[in-house]
């Protein structure tokens, strides 16, 4: 196995670890996960800043609150006054309907719906600052929530409920956040195509003092016909310095 694949194998683990503590390692954790490749001071330390940028403390908890807006503060607030409408329960009483759950009942699910309500709010904190919308991860964790009551029935013990339905809550805010990223880098590519025809485009409209064809840019700058008529689609046909009857010809 190359280095790099092995240091992608360990900075999983390390992320994976750190989940299971409370999104929380030691230095020393961090260093014997990565003994084996020999990292250097200034590569450790690009790892331990690549865990804060994750919201993963290093040696203690960081505080999830640091991380939100004044609107997602605002948000949580209302939201969470809602959750405390909500009746409550004892111990004995969510295990009861964790029981429940599990063997199928759907009013018990509805109950473990309304009792991890909570629970979504905080961990979609711990997640906050990563270029999503906290409502937007609240929403995929209260869906992840409502889908997980009816999974439980793979459970063998009431009490692997609340581990079952919190791991099914941040695995749709990590996907969710994966997705939004994918989309990000998609959405660059084509802003970087749209902006290089039109600069071109430009550039071509300055110097024959009009706009310009599809052919004379294809000629002028050796780009594609596909890639030009591309960008002008994408564009919403708004490159305003190609000639509108080759827009229209589309």
């Amino acid at each position: 196995m190359n280095k790099e694949v092995l240091f992608a194998k360990n900075l999983e683990q390390v992320r994976k670890t750190a989940k299971e503590q409370g999104n929380c390692i030691s230095e020393e954790q961090v260093k014997d996960a990565f003994a084996e490749l020999d990292l250097s001071g200034e590569q450790l330390q690009m790892v331990f800043d690549y865990l804060l940028k994750h919201k993963i403390g290093i040696g203690q908890p960081m505080d999830p609150d640091e991380f939100l807006t004044d609107e997602e503060k605002d948000y949580l607030q209302e939201y969470l006054d809602e959750v405390a409408e909500l009746p409550t329960y004892t111990d004995g009483e969510k295990l009861a309907f964790a029981m429940s759950a599990m063997a199928g009942e759907a009013d018990a699910q509805q109950r473990l719906i309304e009792i991890h309500l909570a629970d979504v709010a905080e961990i979609a904190k711990l997640y906050a600052g990563q270029g999503v919308l906290l409502e937007d991860l609240v929403g995929e964790g209260n869906l992840a929530l409502s889908f997980g009551v009816t999974m439980l029935g793979s459970l063998e013990k009431p009490q692997e409920v609340e581990g079952m339905l919190g791991k099914m809550i941040m695995d749709a805010m990590e996907e969710y956040i994966a997705e939004h990223a994918e989309n990000s880098k998609i959405d660059k590519r084509v802003e970087d195509k749209v902006n290089k025809v039109a600069d071109k485009a430009r550039e071509l409209a300055e110097e024959l003092q009009r706009k310009v064809t599809i052919e004379e840019l294809m000629e002028e700058t050796g780009m594609s016909r596909k890639m030009i008529e591309d960008a002008v689609r994408m564009s919403g046909f708004k490159i305003e310095d190609i000639d509108n009857n080759a827009k229209d010809s589309l």
